[in-house]
């Protein structure tokens, strides 16, 4: 596999760059605009939107394989390539049950994993006595194309579920289906793993990460995560029972919720390289992108280990509109020692918009000083980026 496809021209497409001219691995990118950040490292560039499939068919004509940067995908007619012989990693019957998130809740379920109570909103004279069994506050989900906060909702009353639902759908037609609804759950802290599957069924796991989180968006991630043994085993069986059935090759990221009486939950699945996994580009022996591009090419897996004592990974989000590059304050964050800045060259930003992060590592070996000191460094990280 010489030449990979990627659906996708954004910051993960873009940060494969590297690990493919380490692989000996020429990119061809997916993308609908000529400023997306994986234009400038892409060997060839496909310009159309990710769902476009007859795009995908050029695209699939231009490489060996095809993965993906995001999984705002039209499935069905990627599955009319895939008859026709076209190579996708993972493939396309391991994304079906997870770009659903009620799918997803209902699969990761039937597999016997630890998830919140859910249920979907497709019958509203049922949804008083359902709703009995969550209490509030409950989580309205946009079953499809959330990310980043986008189509999440806490819900503290029915009321307001009622007012929410109605706002959301005037558009749609009242279509319930479009959202499900599960308990929220009161986690004292929220945690993330990247998971990899090669052709061959060997499975490797990175670093169990702390991942924090401001408005649903991530703000910080900290490796690794202070958590028990036992709960760190649990995880990683987590990670295998879910790769294994799907039988996957490339990588995942799985967020889960840890409780306040130590249970383990999993809260959502992303079919491909995720931004808990960032810190893996300075900190680990193998990035999650080198990662990934080694299980979709029939590679053998590297080594996730840590080559420090741990990191701490701070995304740069947009906080007004402009197109400024930010240069002074990118500057002098690049001089905190042990920091490495990744600016995406976004042409402009909006609030809350990721624009890059910085991973600094961490040399201190004990486990609890070294979560406060990885805090401190996210302050300082936060105090110059983000104006008083």
């Amino acid at each position: 596999m010489k030449r990979v496809g990627v659906i996708g021209g954004g910051q993960l497409a873009w940060m494969m760059a590297d690990a493919a001219q380490k692989l000996g691995v020429e990119l061809v990118i997916q993308t609908p605009s000529e400023h997306d950040p994986a234009v400038s490292i892409a060997q060839e560039t496909v310009f159309a939107p990710v769902d476009d499939a007859s795009a995908t068919e050029i695209l699939a004509q231009k490489c060996d394989v095809i993965t993906f940067e995001n999984e705002f995908v039209n499935l069905q007619a990627l599955s009319l390539l895939a008859q026709q012989g076209v190579c996708f990693r993972p493939r396309l019957e391991a994304l079906a049950p997870l770009l659903d998130k009620y799918h997803q809740r209902c699969y990761l379920s039937d597999l016997g994993l630890p998830v919140p109570q859910f249920f979907a909103l497709n019958e509203v004279e049922n949804l008083k006595s359902k709703i009995k069994y969550l209490g509030f506050p409950a989580v309205l989900k946009s079953r499809r194309h959330g990310y980043d906060g986008q189509g999440t909702f806490i819900i503290p009353d029915f009321a307001t579920l009622e007012q929410k639902l109605s706002s959301e759908t005037t558009t749609k037609t009242l279509n319930q289906s479009l959202f499900l609804l599960e308990e929220f759950i009161p986690f004292e802290r929220e945690l993330a793993v990247i998971a990899a599957r090669s052709a061959e069924g060997e499975i490797v796991t990175y670093p169990v990460v702390e991942t924090q989180q401001e408005q649903q968006v991530c703000r910080r991630v900290i490796a690794p995560a202070e958590i028990m043994p036992n709960q760190l085993a649990e995880i990683q069986a987590i990670a295998h029972t879910l790769l294994n059935s799907l039988e996957v090759m490339g990588i995942f990221g799985i967020e889960l919720f840890l409780t306040a009486d130590g249970k383990i939950l999993v809260n959502e699945i992303a079919p491909r390289t995720h931004n808990s996994g960032h810190f893996s580009l300075d900190a680990c022996e193998t990035s999650q992108f080198e990662q990934h591009l080694r299980a979709v090419c029939g590679l053998p897996l590297g080594n996730p280990a840590l080559q420090c004592a741990g990191a701490v990974m701070v995304n740069l989000l947009g906080y007004e509109n402009s197109d400024s590059d930010y240069q002074s304050q990118r500057q002098q964050i690049a001089e905190i020692p042990q920091a490495h800045v990744h600016w995406y060259g976004k042409t402009e930003s909006r609030p809350g918009r990721k624009l890059g992060h910085v991973t600094v590592l961490l040399d201190n070996q004990n486990r609890e000083s070294a979560t406060a000191i990885a805090n401190d460094i996210a302050h300082t990280i936060e105090s110059i980026w983000y104006p008083r």
